[in-house]
């Protein structure tokens, strides 16, 4: 009786051991870094926004599901939206979401991203088309699209927060001109640049001819006073060598006029071919008349 009583009791210990760890181990749960749980009783919410570690629980009576609390992209298709001017943009952009108050994601959107990823993307097409309605196609393309992105931000952080959802980023990806509208606002935009440059050249050729017209002004006057001073210096300079020639010749008259006579025949005859008819006894030849033997050169007279 005493052998089989042994067995029996540690047969016992064993179960109620085993028992215990299955307890124990109903009894506990984990939440892993990037995640974030909400416990149930009878399915009514008890505690939520679990941190990351080992959790209790009352095994049966309690149930515990676990939400992802990283980020999440919601990518929308793109969406035709009228500009101010009733003209179609095709419009892609995408938001970056994450789980804030995990109950009031629950309770709002059953804890699904896929029915979150609904409800944001209809806020973010209605604030979108309340503010590409108040611009035109120029101010959504080349102007205004940081104000846009930013006032859908601010839109879609204040929405966001009542369905327990954190928005961390909005962006818009492309705006695109359908086809039909693409032609003429390039032909508007080509016009517009084209008439931009060619103010910039009428006014870059009205510089122009300033600046030529004064650097002309500035030659001429140059020139003029370049020349004043040029025949001053050469009157003053003939005036001087004037002086200098009356000085040097009124000492000697005969040798003077003995000089300007031989240059006037130097400058007469200076080719073979020159021809001058003159009475031999003119005034021209009086110096060559009086070349004789024996006869004083007016040189002569002057030593």
């Amino acid at each position: 009786m005493a052998g089989s009583t042994l067995p029996m009791s540690r047969n016992t210990v064993l179960g109620a051991l085993g028992a215990l760890v299955a307890v124990l181990a109903m009894s506990l749960f984990t939440v892993n870094e990037t995640q974030t749980a909400i416990r149930f009783q009878l399915g009514e919410i008890v505690q939520d926004n679990y941190k990351p570690g080992l959790h209790w629980k009352w095994p049966l009576i309690n149930n515990v599901r676990k939400f992802d609390r990283r980020l999440q992209t919601l990518d929308t298709d793109p969406e035709r939206f009228l500009t101010a001017e009733k003209k179609n943009v095709i419009v892609d952009s995408f938001a970056m979401w994450r789980i804030e108050d995990v109950r009031k994601f629950y309770t709002t959107v059953g804890g699904d991203p896929i029915q979150a990823n609904v409800r944001l993307d209809q806020i973010v097409k209605d604030s979108l088309r309340s503010e590409f309605s108040k611009r035109s196609i120029q101010e959504v393309v080349s102007g205004d699209r940081v104000q846009i992105m930013d006032t859908l931000s601010r839109l879609l952080k204040e929405q966001a927060t009542q369905l327990g959802i954190a928005s961390v980023d909005v962006r818009i990806k492309r705006i695109d001109l359908p086809p039909d509208v693409s032609s003429s606002v390039f032909s508007r935009m080509k016009a517009e640049r084209l008439r931009v440059a060619k103010d910039f050249r009428s006014r870059g050729g009205e510089a122009a001819e300033r600046i030529r017209a004064d650097a002309d002004r500035q030659s001429t006057v140059i020139l003029a006073e370049a020349y004043r001073d040029a025949e001053r210096q050469r009157g003053e300079g003939d005036a001087q060598s004037a002086d200098i020639y009356a000085q040097a010749y009124s000492k000697d008259q005969d040798f003077y006029s003995f000089h300007r006579s031989l240059n006037a025949y130097r400058q007469s005859f200076n080719s073979h071919n020159d021809v001058l008819v003159l009475e031999p006894d003119s005034q021209f030849f009086r110096y060559l008349n009086q070349a004789q033997p024996g006869s004083a050169s007016p040189s002569s007279k002057a030593q």
